[in-house]
């Protein structure tokens, strides 16, 4: 008689993610239990622990793989580092936050990102710490090629500041429109978002010019093309 293979770590690690998809989708993150994860995957609640030392920790790693596994954020991350790609970057980020609020399970997310830096900050710090090394080294290369081309300026000696410098601006400008009256009315969708690439653009060095050029080069439909293809 054979004797079964053991599973491998990895395996079990996808195991274990798998069924926490299917408890965070049923039950909510507060409504989920890391007992409750290791009944779903058919482990011990201890061999759990030694793939992820918490829920948050097993929450955080779930939407990093999500992130992964974007297709439109995987296309702008594999963007040759470029004043242009910097540009792009930014504005996929302001328009990442300013649609949150439409969406339910996003709007849970970020009500989760903001209690947990008013109590253990743990989930918080995951989640900053897969970003960054997500996204970090693309806005850094970027923005190194934007000073390069004499298309910004450079400001400090932490270029990854600026990448939170940013974050934080629209993590806040989300926040407040997340109640279902919001504590702030910026006025016209549109117009906010041009607005918060524009200010975000400057904070982080880029001179009129360049912003100029490449943000209405990102945001104009080509020639020939509607407004409605473009965003189709």
């Amino acid at each position: 008689m054979s004797t079964p293979l053991r599973m491998t770590s990895d395996l079990r690690r996808q195991l274990i993610l798998s069924a926490a998809k299917r408890c965070f989708a049923r039950h909510g993150f507060a409504g989920t239990t890391t007992k409750s994860v290791a009944a779903a995957a058919s482990i011990s609640e201890g061999l759990l622990f030694k793939h992820f030392p918490s829920k948050a920790a097993l929450y955080a790693e779930i939407l990093a793989e999500e992130c992964e596994a974007d297709p439109d954020l995987m296309h702008l991350l594999a963007l040759e580092p470029s004043t242009a790609t910097l540009v792009e970057l930014v504005r996929g980020m302001v328009e990442h936050f300013m649609q949150i609020t439409v969406d339910e399970q996003e709007a849970q997310r970020l009500r989760l990102m903001t209690t947990s830096h008013l109590d253990d900050g743990e989930f918080a710090r995951l989640l900053y710490g897969k970003v960054g090394d997500l996204i970090g080294p693309v806005f850094t290369s970027s923005l190194e090629r934007a000073v390069a081309a004499g298309e910004a300026s450079r400001i400090g000696n932490e270029p990854l500041n600026l990448f939170w410098f940013a974050h934080h601006t629209v993590l806040t400008a989300a926040l407040t429109r997340l109640p279902a009256v919001p504590c702030l009315t910026y006025g016209n969708a549109t117009d906010l978002e041009r607005q918060l690439c524009e200010f975000i653009l400057r904070g982080i060095g880029l001179n009129e010019a360049a912003i100029a050029s490449h943000l209405d080069r990102e945001t104009s439909p080509a020639p020939g093309q509607s407004v409605t293809e473009e965003s189709a």
